[in-house]
């Protein structure tokens, strides 16, 4: 627009100055006499010019910006990805998967003789941070294949066409550049379902990727890998055979996983001998890929804090707690009579899961990060994938220790439970919605049984919640001792570890479980 204005200035005066030449030509007596006649020649011939690229500039009006209606994606390009398995670590299953996907844009005959045809589009979903992305360029690095990286927000826009135009030209550079990998992160933000009440722009565009994904030429090596962490928010249009035609979950890794991940993200860091990365495998289930290789970053920071050549097992447990419970406030400014409290809350939670087994105690600290006053840090000791309905229970009762350890102690409870009465709500909420584990009987409930028997559903979700606190209060009650031994360690010390907690243990008799 100032260019537009810019040059609207200079024709202006231009033109004037064309005009004054020429009624100075008719008037002998103007100052204007003395302009060579090559020089008003010019100051024509310049009018003439600009007056051609003005009209020029305005006979194509663009109903949105230039940078809209660019047919070129805004930030991504083309590439071939240096990445390969080699760096993918703990997704074993998944890339044996793939291998067809990979062998058949490399060896394509030996498929096309059979009648095969190559899959047309692979869906990634799970949770954040488990390795979608980098295996997608994975697969690219493997077959030399193009690159095409796009979010699907890029895609979405206030001006109409827009997106099904940007669809469009992404296509369109994959198909002459293959063989092609189109990856599309958060692709949620395109291929939601629709509805009446869904966005006309946003229909548009999520069917013109529906027509591009299905109308493939079969000679096209193209592929379209998705990327999304909810899956059951998509349209089933795009789900289905011929189009994304193979859904793969991505989740959190096992400790071999983690433990492959974590040899990756140390390979250039200087590890003490002593080290033993699965002893870190052990203390950080059902941490994702990307939080790994924070805590192997963070363990590197804090031995560089500490003026440290070498990596210890104590800077992974530093860097775990940073990651986990967040950081550590310095200097902080606690009350006495809260500290006190805060001891006596975290050692509720300590006694219960240590005496039902829930998770392995690694560490009790009352030292403040985040914005939790203080925290028990713990971990199962093997992956599990079933939990029974006791199980549950127990994590409930552990969760809601800290709540009834103060109202024994002090006869008042405090905010400090807001995030334990959460994890402890969410947990019965899936036993009485998923499970089936409450007096709804053997029924899954969906949201809108929810909206229209809330009454109902709160009832039963109350009636765990409250039996959970009930056994909590009573292992409290017939341990109080251990509880006050505990939180009295805490209000000198800060911290237990597991090997100090089990000493304590032992100085007792043998705590009575209450489990029954």
């Amino acid at each position: 627009m100032k260019k537009k204005k810019l040059l609207f200035l200079v024709l202006v005066i231009s033109i004037v100055t064309s005009i004054t030449f020429i009624l100075d030509a008719f008037n002998a007596s103007s100052d204007l006499i003395n302009v060579t006649f090559k020089n008003k020649i010019f100051v024509w011939i310049l009018t003439i010019i600009l007056l051609v690229y003005y009209r020029r500039s305005n006979s194509n009006p663009q109903l949105v910006p230039s940078v809209l209606s660019s047919d070129k994606m805004s930030n991504k390009e083309k590439s071939k990805p240096d990445v390969s398995f080699k760096d993918v670590a703990g997704l074993e299953e998944i890339k044996d998967e793939l291998q067809e996907t990979i062998d058949f844009i490399n060896n394509s005959s030996k498929y096309t003789k059979m009648g095969a045809h190559i899959p047309k589009g692979i869906l990634f979903y799970g949770p954040p941070g488990t390795g979608k992305t980098l295996l997608a360029k994975a697969v690219a690095g493997e077959t030399n294949s193009n690159f095409h990286y796009a979010s699907g927000s890029e895609f979405v826009e206030k001006y109409v066409g827009v997106g099904a135009k940007r669809v469009r030209t992404l296509f369109e550079k994959a198909k002459k550049d293959t063989p092609s990998i189109i990856f599309i992160d958060e692709i949620d933000a395109i291929g939601t379902k629709r509805n009446l009440e869904s966005n006309n722009e946003k229909d548009q565009t999520l069917n013109q990727l529906l027509v591009e994904m299905d109308g493939f030429n079969t000679d096209d090596t193209v592929v379209v890998i998705g990327a999304t962490n909810r899956l059951d928010l998509l349209d089933e249009a795009l789900l289905r055979p011929g189009r994304f035609d193979r859904h793969i979950y991505i989740g959190n890794p096992n400790m071999n996983a983690r433990q492959q991940i974590l040899e990756v993200h140390t390979r250039n860091k200087p590890l003490d001998k002593s080290m033993n990365i699965k002893d870190i495998a052990k203390k950080t289930h059902g941490l994702s890929g990307a939080e790994l290789a924070n805590i192997a970053n963070e363990a590197a920071i804090i031995a560089v804090r500490n003026k440290e050549t070498k990596l210890t097992l104590k800077h992974f447990d530093l860097a775990i707690e940073r990651v986990v419970a967040g950081l550590e406030v310095k200097n902080p400014t606690v009350l006495l009579k809260e500290k006190k409290t805060v001891s006596i809350h975290e050692a509720g939670h300590a006694i219960v899961c240590k005496i039902l087994n829930v998770d392995m105690v690694q560490k009790i600290s009352i030292v403040p990060r985040g914005h939790a006053l203080g925290y028990v840090l713990k971990f199962p000791e093997e992956d599990r994938y079933l939990l029974s309905e006791q199980e549950l229970m127990n994590k409930i009762s552990g969760l809601l220790a800290g709540r009834a350890a103060e109202n024994l102690v002090f006869k008042e409870v405090t905010t400090g439970a807001k995030d334990d009465l959460d994890k402890a709500t969410n947990i019965a909420r899936e036993m009485v919605c998923a499970y089936g584990m409450s007096g709804l009987g053997l029924m899954a409930v969906d949201e809108h049984y929810i909206k229209y028997n809330y009454d109902i559903v709160r009832n039963e979700i109350k009636q765990i919640l409250d039996k959970g606190y009930q056994r909590a209060t009573k292992i409290i009650k017939e341990n109080h001792e251990l509880l006050h031994h505990i939180s009295n360690v805490l209000m000198e010390k800060e911290t237990i570890d597991s090997d100090e907690l089990k000493r304590i243990f032992d100085l007792y008799e043998t705590p009575i479980d209450c489990a029954t």
